[in-house]
């Protein structure tokens, strides 16, 4: 782990939950830990912040239109998910047992939707409020399976009420992305939150890893 990445709860913990961040999602990260230890009532967790340096490069998995502003997408997803799986984290699996989950706000939630449709390495996602209006993105998961055993998505009850149409189809986005879960089997779940795309993305956050942690309890005492 380089000066640049930051860790949260315990380092010892089994479940290790990884984050793209931006400067804004960095700056609320004390209090995403605090809402965690909240909701979830332990602390059996570790959460490590990853800083992305292009926003709208280095989690879009192929290249689009700008849908806002005028700087367009790239295609730096893969890179991102390479870094992660060859540099960063197998010095944070030293803990037997450990599993990791990927989480992420707005695009990135999308690159950890995206990403557990690429490698088994993350038990679980979290995707909140996650750009699945992305181009493409809705067509690309129809054809593919997800490999990762839990994922958890969530969306502003707002957020489809906006005037830009690339980014109003996030709602019936979202909806067909929870179906495709369902019908693969997969234990996902869709929570919707009060307010459009910019409100508590910590909180949003923080509710999805801790619905990880419960259905983590729940799956060991559904055991014989």
């Amino acid at each position: 782990m380089s000066a640049a990445e930051r860790l949260w709860g315990d380092p010892a913990a089994k479940t290790l939950f990884v984050q793209l961040t931006d400067e804004h999602d960095l700056s609320l990260m004390d209090c995403e830990a605090e809402a965690l230890r909240h909701l979830s009532g332990t602390e059996d967790w570790c959460l490590l912040a990853v800083p992305v340096a292009d926003w709208n490069s280095d989690l879009t998995p192929w290249t689009a239109p700008p849908a806002f502003g005028r700087q367009p997408f790239g295609d730096g997803a893969q890179r991102t998910l390479d870094r992660l799986e060859k540099e960063l984290l197998p010095g944070l699996q030293t803990v037997e047992g450990r599993q990791l989950c990927l989480c992420g706000y707005s695009l990135a939630g999308l690159f950890a939707l995206w990403a557990v449709y690429q490698t088994k390495l993350f038990s679980a996602a979290v995707a909140a409020s996650p750009s699945v209006w992305y181009p493409g993105w809705i067509d690309y998961a129809r054809q593919r399976q997800p490999l990762a055993g839990r994922i958890y998505l969530s969306l502003g009850d707002r957020e489809e009420k906006t005037r830009n149409p690339v980014m109003a189809a996030v709602g019936e986005a979202i909806r067909e992305q929870h179906r495709l879960l369902q019908e693969a089997r997969i234990p996902c779940a869709l929570e919707w939150n009060p307010g459009n795309h910019f409100v508590q993305s910590d909180l949003r956050v923080a509710r999805g890893m801790a619905w990880v942690l419960a259905q983590q309890v729940q799956s060991h005492t559904d055991l014989p």
